[in-house]
């Protein structure tokens, strides 16, 4: 199947020849692979891109739990990471070569990968600064197992250059996303949530705001693993939460959370909304005499709610329309919320704008990938705090290299 995203810009007649890429990222969640093979030419603000082929990639059963255990402080160990780092890139390398193999195509065909890897741990200092990053999922696997120079490991660039690294989508959104004529926040909602916040195209002087809004997922998540003991990982349609009652005064303590109110660029991880977190919010709501199902509503509510006040405190003008993707989205309680509190505001998810929700992170990641092939930054100051625009990633020769190379410096 093949899924267009709808072109915003008018085509460049000098566009470069388009390159076929693989992109590829796991989430927070950590409960799979997103692979999507695309095509992307031009250059900004005339950049093309669309998805020919996406697919979820699940990691075998016990791995979730294996990565998650490995990247908590108290659980994880040095050898362990470095034994995922290696065997996430087998998997990665395998979700890659079954994207390729299921749109008709080679490996000889595909000219990069853009990994983003499995993040692990983002150290967000007390200032909001970052002062560490880690995204496991070795490139030399990748490059090795499929011959395809592969680029990855893109926020620490960013981050040495005084910027957060983070949200990583927000430059693709900016490229891509932005209305002629109306002010959008596209939403994502994983196991963290993140807004960009873009101004029309109509507007040449307005700037784009991008962070992350708080909990998406991980809290929810944490909380249904441990009420029912690991039989369940998510709380599907929102079942449980739909039967809980929502304990408003314990809600509006929790958004008193300092996160909420440090202003952008800031980002933040499971190591904040962690499984520790988790744990003892199901204390407090015990505590008050809330049940299972009250305490994961009011959670769930944080999620919505956190997310209206991020715009409420931060968003430059009034929202126009909102652009749902991540797996948050099927939430029910989530959406409807959004929905109703945002109202008349419109919220929508990106395919009711020409973009398939599921590979849309792993789209990104191919267009970072595309960019950094060109020596063009793929980030803004005014979305990440960087000090200046830079070149994203590390690239990793595959045995492409040297004719894609040449090739790239004959298009020029």
């Amino acid at each position: 199947m093949i899924i267009a995203m709808r072109p915003l810009h008018n085509v460049n007649p000098k566009a470069q020849t388009p390159m076929l890429i693989v992109g590829l990222m796991s989430g927070t969640s950590a409960d799979g692979i997103d692979a999507a093979l695309c095509e992307i030419s031009g250059e900004p603000p005339h950049l093309q891109a669309r998805i020919v082929h996406g697919i979820a990639y699940p990691y075998p059963d016990g791995f979730q739990t294996r990565i998650l255990t490995a990247s908590q402080p108290d659980t994880g160990r040095v050898d362990e990471l470095a034994k995922l780092h290696f065997a996430i890139a087998e998997l990665f390398a395998k979700a890659t070569l079954q994207v390729i193999t299921e749109s008709g195509n080679t490996p000889e065909n595909v000219d990069l990968i853009g990994s983003h890897g499995q993040t692990f741990w983002h150290n967000v200092e007390p200032d909001g600064r970052v002062s560490a990053t880690l995204q496991l999922t070795e490139a030399a696997i990748l490059a090795e197992r499929t011959g395809i120079t592969t680029i990855s490991n893109f926020r620490p660039r960013d981050i040495a250059a005084g910027g957060q690294g983070a949200p990583l989508t927000a430059y693709v959104d900016w490229l891509l996303l932005r209305h002629p004529t109306k002010w959008r926040a596209v939403q994502n909602i994983g196991g963290i949530g993140n807004v960009t916040f873009l101004p029309p195209l109509s507007d040449s002087t307005s700037q784009p705001v991008a962070f992350d809004t708080g909990p998406g997922n991980a809290l929810i998540d944490s909380i249904i693993t441990l009420l029912t003991d690991g039989a369940q990982a998510y709380d599907q349609n929102a079942a449980l939460a739909k039967r809980g009652r929502i304990d408003e005064e314990w809600l509006q303590e929790l958004l008193a959370h300092p996160y909420f109110k440090l202003k952008p660029p800031k980002t933040t991880g499971r190591e904040l909304f962690s499984k520790a977190m988790a744990k003892s919010l199901i204390e407090e709501g015990q505590r008050r005499g809330d049940d299972s199902a009250s305490i994961l509503a009011t959670i769930t509510t944080l999620t919505a709610q956190s997310i209206v006040d991020a715009y409420s405190r931060f968003a430059p003008a009034q929202i126009e329309e909102v652009i749902l993707g991540g797996g948050g989205r099927h939430n029910p309680v989530i959406v409807d919320l959004l929905r109703g509190i945002l109202q008349p505001t419109p919220v929508m998810t990106h395919e009711d704008i020409g973009m398939d929700s599921d590979n849309k992170e792993a789209l990104v990641f191919a267009v970072l990938a595309y960019e950094t092939w060109h020596a063009r930054p793929a980030t803004l100051p005014a979305l990440t705090g960087a000090d200046h625009p830079v070149v994203l990633g590390q690239i990793t020769p595959g045995d492409n290299y040297v004719d894609l190379i040449r090739r790239t410096w004959a298009a020029k």
